[in-house]
């Protein structure tokens, strides 16, 4: 038998990944930049960007203003006890894993057919402490222990909204309950002009929380497009002057707004309960296009 003449060949370019998943059609798109990098879309909606050999890259810009959330939560590499309400690809908590390992968190991910998607194609690193429970955010979040984490994510999308349930004070009693005293709150929202969302959103945390931040690109915050914004929110002093560096400093500049300013921001609305919620806004089209 003769030897092949090309004995290393050249690596095929992985292929894009299509699966029905409970919440739609989800899809696992190659980066061509980075040799193991995986977006994922639901319906078309960018969701996650996970790069297995570089855990601490973030890409979306929402998901960096989570990252100087979690690397101002405590002291460079302390391990941390996390709850993510909402999975994705679970970049996040590959975050927290890569950055403060011996973390201990728990992620929590209403569409089951979307974890086994993402854990077979985009495997943990099972050295991780990644606890992941298919189950509704809110349910989930009622089994977390009184005053076990030091920090809850909020990042839950269904059909690119927030559901309902998951915006009330009546949530976030729940949320305060499963915090460590001085714990912090992060919730990724989303809204557009005229903003309504987004202010009933800072009154309902204000509402429970004694000092909030609010981390947006300053279009969005103007009400000139929908985009994103990540609400921090705890009751102990915010690091407000370094998330603001930090925000500044990003490849898309984010503004952070607390104190007087986030109070006007949010016009008087008035705090959001469960028999008043709603869905957040839906994206328009061209958001995604």
């Amino acid at each position: 038998m003769g030897k092949s003449r090309n004995p290393r060949r050249r690596r095929a370019a992985p292929e894009t990944v299509v699966e029905n998943v409970d919440g739609g059609r989800a899809e696992l798109v190659p980066d061509r930049e980075r040799a193991r990098a995986w977006t994922l879309l639901i319906d078309g909606a960018p969701q996650s960007h996970v790069d297995l050999d570089d855990p601490a890259h973030l890409s979306f810009e929402y998901q960096r203003r989570l990252g100087h959330v979690v690397d101002l939560l405590a002291p460079p590499g302390r391990p941390v006890r996390a709850v993510h309400l909402g999975g994705g690809a679970f970049t996040l908590a590959r975050y927290v894993a890569a950055t403060r390992p011996r973390s201990t968190q728990q992620v929590v991910e209403r569409d089951a057919a979307l974890v086994q998607l993402v854990r077979r194609e985009l495997p943990l690193d099972p050295n991780a402490r990644i606890r992941v429970r298919s189950a509704d955010a809110r349910a989930g979040l009622a089994k977390v222990p009184d005053g076990w984490a030091d920090l809850v994510v909020a990042d839950v999308f269904s059909g690119a909204r927030t559901p309902a349930h998951l915006t009330s004070a009546e949530f976030l009693d729940d949320v305060r309950r499963a915090l460590a005293p001085g714990g912090v709150y992060a919730a990724n929202l989303a809204d557009g002009p005229p903003l309504a969302h987004l202010r009933g959103q800072i009154a309902t945390a204000a509402a429970r929380f004694a000092e909030l931040a609010l981390v947006a690109d300053p279009a969005v915050l103007r009400g000139r497009r929908f985009g994103n914004a990540v609400l921090v929110a705890s009751d102990r002093p915010l690091p407000v002057a370094e998330l603001t560096r930090r925000a500044a400093c990003d490849p898309h500049p984010g503004r952070v707004e607390h104190g007087k300013a986030l109070t006007d921001l949010a016009g008087g609305a008035a705090p959001v309960t469960d028999g008043a919620a709603v869905a957040s806004p839906a994206p328009p089209p061209s958001v995604f296009g």
